[in-house]
């Protein structure tokens, strides 16, 4: 007589489901070299592995840290087998995938929340990591060893009361993997040159080798900056945070020693480095293109480009919505629903036009485009009203457990 196959409970099945599904904020999206894996991080400590056509969890670990996982990346041309994340209790870990299961370790700290991370482009190797202490560190899987290489300081005496940057935001310039861009708390982006980092620490490295910032902008101690990317063609997008997203191009730098009540300071070593700040004379190159429709008041928010030649320009908002902009003239040509609060991360597909997005709710979002008839701004989307307390009310009912949703991957056509 054959044995009947043991059934599955439907208590059990429930059970299961929710243990591979996020249980807080989700802070973290990104893809993999290949754009077939979507991971993610969350409030709940955790890291998950999505095939997100299917919107099935392929592998979900704890990530080892003990507070919000702010960043989750998987290595390049390591086989999708090794992870690097940083969080919120200040550490930096690597989880590395194998048959027997997931492994993770330190490898270093901040001593402030760390909040992003960056990949050497093509690297299975090298990242960099920012923290609200200013520090930037340099890392190395092969060694696994950490370099810091400076902490990022006010550009000059007039802001005694801060010590350092808080930073938020890192980015590498994909055509030149030398440089990179970090920010926070002020209103410069610095840009820096690693090949001027000497490996035997005989030189101080904090010096950057370029700022921008909005002319406008400059002396506002009320702006600060929470999302950075580089386009292909080594644009700089910069979000602020109680004011607009801008677009610079390489010849609207500041040079390396800026005068703060003078935006077109100018200098030899950045020319040397191929910036030409002769351009910043004339105004039509002078002025970064402005991106205006979101607001990005309460939480950090990530900024990116989209489409296949970098041609858009997207945004989360404190109003729960994704906005798009035509990169070239700032045209916002689309607005979509897409968190009950605040939507923080937008990350690109890298080989096509797909979106995945997150924020407060504990679900991640994918969008694809269709062909349908534009849609209008929203009135008054510039002045939308931010209800902080319904959101913090929210946030401390999910994390003390009186209420659970169940997450997921939501697809848009």
């Amino acid at each position: 007589m054959k044995t009947k196959r043991a059934r599955t409970s439907v208590d059990k099945a429930v059970v299961d489901v929710w243990q591979r599904e996020h249980r807080g904020c989700v802070n973290a999206v990104s893809f993999n070299a290949d754009g077939n894996i979507l991971v993610t991080g969350s409030d709940d400590r955790r890291v998950i592995l999505w095939d997100w056509e299917r919107g099935h969890a392929k592998l979900t670990f704890q990530s080892g840290h003990v507070n919000n996982v702010f960043q989750a990346k998987i290595m390049p041309c390591s086989d999708d087998r090794t992870m690097v994340t940083c969080a919120a209790d200040v550490q930096v870990r690597q989880a590395q995938i194998s048959e027997r299961g997931v492994e993770t370790k330190l490898l270093a700290k901040h001593q402030g929340r760390a909040h992003k991370l960056a990949i050497e482009p093509g690297s299975p190797h090298i990242f960099y990591t920012c923290g609200e202490d200013g520090l930037v560190q340099h890392i190395d899987l092969r060694t696994a060893a950490s370099a810091e290489l400076f902490t990022c300081r006010p550009i000059d005496d007039s802001r005694s009361y801060m010590a350092f940057i808080h930073l938020n935001a890192i980015a590498i310039d994909p055509r030149n993997p030398n440089l990179f861009a970090v920010a926070g708390s002020d209103e410069y982006t610095r840009l820096y040159d690693i090949r001027k980092y000497k490996w035997d620490s005989s030189t101080d490295f904090g010096q950057p080798a370029d700022y921008f910032c909005p002319p406008h902008l400059i002396g506002d101690d009320q702006v600060g900056i929470t999302g950075l990317a580089f386009s292909d063609q080594s644009e700089l997008l910069v979000s602020y945070n109680d004011e607009f997203i801008y677009l610079f191009t390489r010849d609207m730098g500041l040079g390396p020693n800026p005068v703060p009540s003078s935006p077109l300071s100018t200098c030899n070593e950045a020319s040397e480095m191929g910036f030409d700040h002769s351009a910043m004379n004339a105004n039509d190159n002078a002025v970064p293109q402005v991106y205006k429709g979101h607001r990005n008041c309460e939480t950090v928010k990530g900024v990116s480009f989209f489409g296949p030649k970098s041609d858009f320009v997207v945004s989360g908002s404190d109003c729960g919505r994704i906005l798009i902009w035509k990169k070239k003239g700032g045209e916002l040509i689309r607005v979509m629903e897409a968190d009950k609060d605040v939507v923080n991360c937008i990350e690109s597909h890298p080989h096509t036009t797909v979106l995945a997005s997150s924020g407060i709710e504990s679900d991640i979002k994918i969008w694809t485009p269709k062909d349908i008839d534009k849609p209008t701004l929203p009135i008054n989307v510039e002045q939308v009203a931010y209800d902080i307390k319904r959101i913090l009310l929210h946030k401390h009912a999910a994390d003390s457990g009186k209420t659970m949703e169940t997450s997921n991957i939501r697809i848009y056509f």
